[in-house]
């Protein structure tokens, strides 16, 4: 049986094909709590516009690059197995390896500042992280239960490495038109300081200390969201095509993250493609990237049940 990364991404377990709920914030009932809720949406559709960068006071200046939340969490965090919101609310707090610490949802939303945006957390009592967790809270009341599509699909390790060299050659077919040929983006139509089409590598995209610098990571987004417009039930891309373009957009310059030794303090429950070092075992820190990763998660298996 194909080795899988379910065990160690818990979100991303494939889900019964029932309905997937499409919450619209605009049916609330008028009053204060739909402003919250409103607000929140606002934020993760057009972060930029709110705490980016560029805004006009430099204290909320929270957001390091011009991206939005909803450049990963597709439809402002609607879309099922794309990064969806819907349940979120639900699994936090929650146990997070790479702090190795019971984090909650606050604590979650400011790692992604830190590390997807590439800026500074937000007060813990800012009415921005109360409007974002109201959101949240909203789309996850929706969720029928038993019913599950956060993160996205885990796919089956390759018995090779991810290949930047094939990577090159997905990019150019599938991806180039929307993202640019230089991952530079899109810019938005509106005249506004965001992006239409995020840019995937340079100075105004996630760090490398994001999630999506992790290869397997990254692969399972890719594949059931992209192309724009695919869904995790009707992929475009292969899995290995997966694997090979993330490879090619994770050797690409972006900014770096201070202090990334520090994750995961429990080396024995850090990924098999954290592309970082230290580690608990003594593969190379090439193959922790790039794979193949087959071993790596058996030998972590091993180890564990010693």
């Amino acid at each position: 049986m194909a080795a899988t990364y379910a065990a160690a991404n818990p979100d991303a377990t494939v889900a019964k094909p029932e309905v997937w709920p499409q919450p619209d914030p605009a049916m609330l009932t008028d009053g204060p709590h739909k402003d919250q809720v409103l607000y929140g949406e606002a934020l993760i559709r057009s972060t930029y516009d709110y705490v980016g960068p560029d805004v006009a006071d430099p204290n909320m200046r929270y957001a390091g690059n011009h991206l939005a939340c909803g450049s990963c969490h597709q439809d402002a965090g609607r879309q099922r197995y794309g990064l969806s919101f819907i349940g979120v609310a639900d699994a936090y707090p929650r146990d997070m390896a790479r702090e190795n610490e019971v984090r909650t949802l606050t604590q979650r939303i400011n790692g992604c500042f830190e590390r997807s945006m590439s800026g500074r957390a937000l007060p813990a009592d800012s009415p921005e992280i109360a409007a974002m967790i109201a959101y949240i809270g909203f789309l996850s009341d929706t969720l029928p239960p038993g019913m599950d599509g956060r993160g996205a699909p885990s796919l089956a390790l390759m018995d090779r490495a991810a290949d930047p060299a094939r990577g090159a050659e997905v990019y150019t077919t599938y991806c180039s038109v929307c993202h640019g040929p230089e991952g530079q983006g899109a810019p938005q139509t509106d005249g506004s300081t965001g992006y239409l089409y995020p840019p995937l590598w340079g100075p105004d995209s996630f760090n490398n200390g994001a999630g999506m610098h992790r290869i397997i990571k990254a692969a399972g987004f890719i594949r059931a969201n992209m192309p724009f417009g695919v869904t995790y039930e009707a992929p475009i891309l292969t899995e290995e095509e997966a694997f090979d373009v993330a490879a090619f957009i994770n050797i690409q310059p972006r900014p770096e993250k201070a202090g990334l030794d520090q994750d995961y303090p429990d080396r024995t429950r850090k990924p098999a493609d954290a592309p970082f070092p230290p580690y608990a075992d003594d593969y190379s820190q090439e193959q922790h990237k790039f794979g193949p990763w087959k071993e790596i998660v058996e030998a972590g298996k091993s180890k564990s049940q010693k």
